[in-house]
């Protein structure tokens, strides 16, 4: 009897490494042919990249992304509110790494499958549903020869904020919740900005840019590749259709809103000029539910809880959601116990992480700024405290999992390879 993962993501696949180095047989399948790095920029935060260095990557992370230094909050202007150190520079045991998504994923792959073989990952086989019972549980697949059924002992939906498997736990939910906000995404090679790893978010609750290197400098060149995104929000009663996710864009559904944007120590749209591709997508996330798990089967990451791109704890909290089940896993066993156990530390918090997305993550100082000042100060302590600026951003590391105090302290979910 096996895990069976439908999905071949970060969540899918960091748990498969994990249970491969458990000793628990699993197999992972996958909708698309074949896997392919897409996507941009992601933030991974150090609760998750010391997970993902006692998986035995740390050397391959570094290579591929690179130690974020510090993030910093700025006005529509580029004027300072708040910067604060990250990852080892604020005294975590592990960096926070900046890295392209699609590189971190075929690292997951392909470590899986030099480590567990390429049978472990069933590609062109989507999952459509479920059904389980006391002693097994029964994945719906449809494969290219058509519907089939894999049973194993435990059933894990990793498939994605369209998830089908959470779509038959509750069936009229509908679509996911779009609030009005779209996000333009690219990269750019050019020289990075202020002290060469640092991640800057500038703007407010209509209009805003975040921008971070995911690369070290090009020796010869001096040029990092930067991922930026421009976000402007407008009425959400205009719609959005959904076959417009992840489409190719133009810098004119939104390079003119952000042409004064150009401040000391960035010019905002000779980067955005400068990009190879932009991509659009809408900012969504879903209600939380009640529950994950429904006997043998249960939910991960975007299946469980998709949120706002807010805080950089999107990722992160799928490789941890991966640790988690799998040290549930190493004490209940092949169980619904395991499950229960799972959900019961992870549901708690990232319910609470999703609800704070919505306006009260780490970014609201933004508004908070605008809205006493338009964003004009000469000294953000007569706007905003620097002990308010401080307490807000300690209070989403602890929501969110990784305080820097609590972190350190906690013991390794299972420990490395």
């Amino acid at each position: 009897m096996t895990v069976l993962i439908a999905g071949a993501g970060i969540a899918g696949l960091s748990l498969g490494l994990t249970l491969h180095q458990i000793g628990v047989p699993f197999q992972i399948f996958e909708a698309v042919r074949s896997l392919r790095p897409m996507g941009v920029g992601i933030n991974l935060q150090p609760n998750a990249v010391r997970e993902l260095f006692d998986l035995g990557l740390e050397s391959d992370l570094r290579e591929i992304g690179i130690s974020t230094q510090s993030v910093g909050f700025y006005t529509k202007t580029g004027r300072e509110i708040w910067t604060e150190p990250r990852g080892t520079a604020a005294g975590y045991h592990w960096p926070q790494i900046s890295v392209h998504r699609g590189h971190l994923q075929m690292l997951l792959f392909d470590t899986l499958c030099r480590r567990a073989g390429a049978a472990s990952i069933v590609t062109e086989c989507r999952a459509t549903g479920f059904s389980n019972d006391a002693q097994k549980a029964d994945l719906l697949l449809n494969g290219p020869d058509g519907p089939e059924v894999k049973t194993g002992s435990l059933i894990i939906a990793a498939d994605g904020i369209h998830s089908a498997l959470r779509q038959q736990m509750y069936p009229d939910e509908g679509s996911p919740i779009w609030g009005g906000a779209i996000l333009w995404r690219g990269t750019t090679q050019a020289p990075p900005f202020l002290g060469g790893a640092d991640m800057v978010l500038a703007g407010h609750d209509t209009q805003r840019l975040v921008a971070y290197p995911i690369t070290a400098p090009d020796p010869a060149t001096g040029e990092a590749t930067l991922n930026w995104i421009a976000e402007r929000r407008v009425d959400p009663a205009q719609g959005w259709r959904k076959e417009d996710w992840n489409r190719r864009a133009s810098l004119d559904d939104f390079l003119p809103d952000f042409e004064d944007w150009r401040f000391d120590w960035l010019d905002v749209p000779a980067l955005m000029r400068a990009a190879t591709a932009v991509f659009e997508y809408p900012m969504v996330d879903r209600d939380p539910v009640p529950n994950w798990t429904q006997g043998r089967v249960t939910l991960m990451g975007d299946a469980a809880h998709p949120t706002y791109p807010v805080g950089s704890n999107g990722a992160s909290q799928a490789i941890v959601d991966a640790r988690m089940l799998g040290a549930a896993v190493q004490t209940h066993g092949l169980t619904p116990d395991a499950l229960e156990a799972y959900e019961a530390i992870v549901r708690p918090r990232t319910t609470g992480v999703t609800l704070a997305n919505r306006g009260s993550g780490p970014d609201a100082i933004l508004q908070v700024v605008e809205d006493r000042c338009s964003g004009v100060f000469d000294d953000i302590e007569t706007v905003m405290p620097r002990a308010e600026l401080a307490a807000h951003a300690t209070k989403y590391k602890k929501l969110a999992g990784f305080d820097v105090e609590a972190l350190n302290a906690q013991p390794a979910l299972i420990g490395p390879v």
